[in-house]
């Protein structure tokens, strides 16, 4: 007779790999459960924009229906160029750019120099001032719109881009204290060996200071830039002019004037308006990330 065949039999795992892989499966299933989480809230930042997209290619006769069309047939690429044409976005897009170019200048110019007289100039009452100028963060900006509007309307301003690009060069307190917290973190030895050499603080700012500091020196860039670009109280105040609109004023008065059967070009119109936003966070994210990193304004 053969001898039975004998199989060989794996041994009891122990408690020890037990407790190991429920600790492996938590992690995943905590790892899985974050993921899902995060998929679930980007969905609801997105599905505004994939409406917004989805309606700028729309006809006039899906605009209307329910339930929402998310896929347009036919797809009307010639919303965009109608938005350009007829509802004069490429002025309202010229306009934005007038005041938002000189007003990122004019924000990186004064608010560093400000804020390397907060961070590396010594002198009576330094801190206290800075303290001051901290305290303005607490004023809503709404508090001081009439009193402006007063000035501006004294000095002859109204309808002019100037009320929105000369405040710029005047300072801003959140961006002082960005900058400073930065200029604080540079090695002060680099500015202490320039003024042995004899350099004085200008140009220890301008070709020590400032080289350094471009994280900073773009994330100022970019906030202001963003802030000039959907900015829509300021312009609705001092601007009266149709042709001087800027492309939040533009894209609202294009509501005004085609209401909802053109809603498809004012879509279009806000599609292209956050396109220049996207591209630039685009090109500039490591240098924003960084630049918040190194400014004492992370979690």
């Amino acid at each position: 007779m053969a001898a039975p065949t004998e199989y060989a039999v794996a041994p009891a795992a122990s408690p020890q790999q037990l407790d190991l892989r429920r600790v492996r499966l938590a992690r995943k299933m905590s790892v899985l459960a974050k993921y899902a989480l995060l998929f679930l809230f980007a969905g609801f930042f997105v599905l505004p924009w994939v409406w917004m997209v989805s309606t700028s290619l729309k006809n006039p006769d899906e605009l209307a229906v329910y339930p929402i069309i998310w896929i347009p047939d036919p797809i009307r690429w010639d919303n965009y160029i109608a938005a350009f044409q007829r509802a004069e976005f490429s002025r309202f897009l010229g306009n934005t750019l007038l005041v938002a170019v000189p007003s990122v200048l004019g924000a990186v110019v004064s608010n560093s120099l400000v804020a390397y007289g907060f961070a590396r100039v010594r002198w009576p009452g330094r801190d206290l001032l800075f303290g001051l100028v901290l305290a303005t963060l607490i004023l809503p900006g709404f508090v001081t719109f009439i009193p402006l509007y007063l000035i501006f309307k004294q000095l002859n301003w109204i309808n002019t881009y100037l009320p929105l690009v000369v405040p710029t060069f005047l300072g801003n307190p959140f961006f002082i204290f960005l900058l400073r917290q930065f200029f604080l973190s540079l090695p002060e030895e680099l500015a202490d060996a320039a003024r042995v050499d004899g350099a004085s603080e200008l140009r220890i700012f301008s070709q020590i200071i400032l080289p350094l500091s471009r994280p900073a020196l773009a994330v100022v860039a970019l906030f202001q830039f963003i802030g000039s670009w959907n900015d829509y109280f300021g312009p609705l105040i001092y601007i009266n002019d149709k042709a001087l609109f800027t492309i939040s004023l533009g894209i609202a008065n294009m509501r005004a004037s085609y209401g909802f059967s053109n809603f498809a070009w004012i879509m279009a119109a806000t599609c292209l308006s956050v396109l220049p936003i996207i591209v630039l966070f685009f090109f500039a994210q490591r240098t924003f990330i960084e630049g918040i990193a190194l400014t004492g304004l992370k979690g």
